[in-house]
């Protein structure tokens, strides 16, 4: 993948969350320890002895213990369990109450004040009582080097491309707001939790939302290491809901008691693929685009820069001969192409076959995404068939890219549409094969090679490869009828049969994610 400029805010999110990471760690850790030992003894010794009257300004931490774990509440009220440490040990030794209730104030004085101080408490997002400035703060702090990590990594790998496509803008205005759907969302599904919540994993799984609508086709290459290196490739519309799942798995069997807000993953990317969707269908989108392209071509090319005042100005006539001959000197210019487009969009006859020449430009750049755009605009503009050169290229990008019913329905229009060129040849054996190959359909792929042999087109070259591809095809017919009748016989036992206890969820604690 690449990019048309640098990616300038998705550097500056990340160095942000660097340089809050070192400046706030080795404070955080610490803080984070203290405030567990205070909150743990308060618990510990209201738990035991509830005779004792809670200050207030801590009931928070009583009453969050009381509602999410009520059975180790009821636990924790005995003085004959074990003690915990030295000084749960000395307080159930302890039968004055004088000496316990000033014990109590002491540890609540003392949560207080490292409270005020904690860069937690202020900063990281509390479900139970969040602070504004937290839905925004929150998102730049993280637990550790390998938390860090990660979320960086896949702001890196999600966040330029989508930079680059949104604007920079419109990106930071939409990862901004994805991190505060991502935290609102976990708190709404966690409303009285009291553990911070903190890292950017909310945000950044709305740029993986955002991603799967904008590139589902996208092939992203995996390294998977458990008990061995396993390396592979997936499109993103296979890969990215597979990891939604297991987000929503995880949240729902085992909570927060991961030390991971699943929740907030989710929010964030449900949010973010709502928004790349209304972005798209808004307009804003293809405007923040266009004044990227404006701005890139007219720092290089004063032909596009002068057409395109032309064109805010009203001037199509001028603006249309401009781009004319800068198309004879540069005829694959998608800005020149664009604009004309633009300029013919009232005019499907002059709009199709420019729309054709940007879909031949696209697919020699090797952007599949926006050729097919321009495929499906020029069939829109009234366009039929493409050149039989740049549609079988169309069909072959199609394929790799793993679209196979479409490649298909595609290989046979070109063929039909052209049977006099040897292209359309090519196009039903490419046809057949992905019958073959990938559909399970040797009847249809048997068709297609007995149709390229009967072709009036002179393919003595081919005709091994057709000959070849009538013998697989005529084997693999009984094999698929095989195949279909075990198929329909397993779903018949299927049906039969009873269906399965659903199991049992729990719901345990949070941290950071």
């Amino acid at each position: 993948m690449s990019a048309r400029r640098w990616p300038v805010i998705t550097f500056a999110l990340i160095a942000i969350n660097l340089g809050a990471f070192l400046l706030t760690h080795d404070a955080l850790e610490q803080q984070q320890r203290e405030l567990g030992r205070l909150k743990l003894h308060l618990v510990l010794l209201a738990a035991t002895h509830p005779e004792l009257k809670v200050p207030s300004g801590v009931e928070d931490v009583i009453d969050a213990v009381k509602d999410h774990y009520p059975k180790e509440w009821e636990q924790l009220q005995t003085t004959h369990r074990r003690a915990l440490d030295d000084w749960d040990a000395n307080m159930l030794q302890n039968g004055d109450k004088e000496a316990l209730q000033t014990e109590l104030n002491s540890l609540s004085s003392e949560l207080e004040r490292v409270r005020e101080g904690s860069i937690a408490e202020k900063y990281a997002f509390v479900p139970a009582h969040p602070s504004a400035i937290s839905y925004f703060t929150a998102n730049f702090l993280h637990g550790g080097w390998l938390h860090l990590l990660g979320n960086m990594w896949f702001l890196w790998l999600a966040g330029f491309v989508l930079e680059d496509f949104w604007g920079r803008l419109l990106y930071l205005t939409l990862y901004l707001l994805s991190g505060v759907a991502a935290l609102a969302f976990n708190a709404w599904l966690n409303p009285g939790s009291i553990v911070p919540t903190l890292g950017a994993s909310g945000a950044v799984a709305a740029l993986m939302g955002a991603f799967l609508v904008r590139f589902p086709r996208m092939r992203i290459e995996m390294l998977w290491w458990i008990f061995a290196r396993v390396r592979f490739q997936a499109p993103a519309y296979w890969l990215l809901p597979a990891w939604l799942v297991m987000e929503i798995f995880y949240g729902s069997i085992l909570g927060q008691s991961t030390g991971v807000a699943h929740w907030a993953h989710v929010g964030g990317f449900v949010f973010g693929a709502f928004a790349a969707l209304a972005l798209r269908y808004s307009g804003l989108e293809h405007k923040a685009n266009r004044k990227i392209e404006a701005k890139l071509t007219f720092e290089s090319e004063p032909e596009i820069q002068q057409a395109n005042q032309l064109i805010d100005g009203g001037e199509l006539g001028q603006a249309r001969t401009i781009l004319r001959n800068f198309l004879k000197r540069k005829s694959d210019s998608v800005d020149a192409l664009n604009l004309l487009c633009q300029i013919h969009r009232h005019q499907p006859a002059e709009c199709a076959p420019l729309l054709a020449t940007l879909c031949a430009v696209h697919l020699k750049t090797g952007e599949m995404e926006l050729a097919w755009t321009s495929y499906e605009e020029f069939l829109k503009a009234g366009g039929a068939s493409l050149p039989c050169a740049t549609w079988l290229e169309l069909c072959r990008g199609l394929e790799k890219e793993e679209c196979f019913e479409r490649a298909l329905t595609e290989y046979e229009k070109l063929a039909s549409t052209y049977p006099a060129e040897r292209q359309s040849i090519l196009a039903q054996l490419s046809a057949g094969r992905l019958c073959l190959k990938r559909l399970n359909r040797p009847e249809r792929a048997l068709a297609l090679f007995e149709a390229a042999q009967r072709s009036t087109v002179p393919h003595l070259d081919w005709e091994q490869s057709i000959l070849a591809g009538i013998r697989e095809a005529k084997m693999a017919r009984p094999q698929a009828s095989a195949a279909a009748a075990t198929i329909a016989g397993s779903s018949n036992l299927v049906l039969s049969t009873p269906a399965s206890a659903a199991p049992s969820s729990t719901q345990p604690v949070t941290s950071e994610r």
